[in-house]
């Protein structure tokens, strides 16, 4: 018997943690990007440490590099940060939307109202990337939670290959990097969070019946530290924010013109 549904929680910021603009979904420019978060439940039996991992640093951050190597127009006043967007599924603002991220989506728990939304968003056109779930338990349990809102039948999930579209949008990726936390860098120089586990990172996709992909999925990485931690060790920003922003802008610049 599932456990009865409870609304996502909404961290306290850091004490230190700079003031960020933000946007109401409803405000949404359409004819500028916004970096959009979407804000779910996580359960216990999953594995993750909720929606709001690497928010809203690695927002922005991502946002800046696509505004500074694209003409690609973001909401952005002056000097100041471009403001990122948190969604819920069922309020109606996923839809003003194009791309959206999940981070730590191993422990996602949907109810079915929600599923349903996100599945009408997915075959509308919306696009989704999920990113920073490591293991087996991680796998299986958003696995599961994709299946309530795709029929696998109909839309599995499959490896994309370094040879798709996705990854030679504007830069020509050719390997997907294991991006580790940075604290697991800085401690131990290793990439894998859950050692042989999860030894090997993979992209992964979910594509409608035209071909077009709209669930992104990387696994066993964690880009979302990479966008967020950039200005924590040059080490780090040389050896995987770098490759990270790569994919990052192309995933964003595909996900705007498909």
């Amino acid at each position: 018997m599932r456990a009865k549904y409870q609304a996502p929680v909404t961290p306290r910021p850091r004490p230190d943690a700079p003031a960020i603009r933000s946007v109401r979904p409803d405000k949404i420019n359409p004819g500028q990007f916004h970096f959009c978060r979407l804000r779910f439940r996580s359960s216990p039996e999953g594995d993750g440490d909720g929606w709001f991992v690497d928010w809203p640093r690695a927002d922005v951050n991502l946002t800046t590099r696509l505004s500074q190597l694209t003409r690609t127009p973001v909401d952005q006043e002056g000097e100041d940060d471009p403001p990122p967007v948190v969604v819920n599924l069922t309020d109606g603002s996923l839809f003003n939307c194009p791309f959206v991220m999940m981070t730590e989506p191993g422990a996602a728990d949907f109810s079915e109202e929600e599923a349903a939304e996100l599945r009408t968003y997915l075959l509308k056109g919306g696009f989704l990337w999920a990113d920073d779930f490591w293991g087996t338990r991680a796998w299986d349990w958003w696995s599961g939670q994709m299946d309530r809102v795709l029929d696998r039948q109909a839309y599995p999930i499959v490896e994309l290959p370094i040879e798709h579209p996705i990854f030679h949008t504007m830069f020509d990726v050719q390997e997907i990097p294991q991006v580790p936390n940075v604290g697991l860098w800085a401690a131990r120089h290793l990439t894998s969070e859950r050692g042989l586990d999860s030894a090997e990172p993979h992209a992964r996709g979910v594509l409608d019946k035209s071909g077009r992909v709209m669930v992104f999925m990387t696994f066993n990485t964690d880009f979302g530290d990479a966008f967020e931690r950039e200005a924590d060790m040059p080490d780090y920003f040389e050896r995987f924010s770098v490759p990270a922003y790569q994919i990052g802008v192309n995933v964003l610049l595909y996900a705007m013109t498909h």
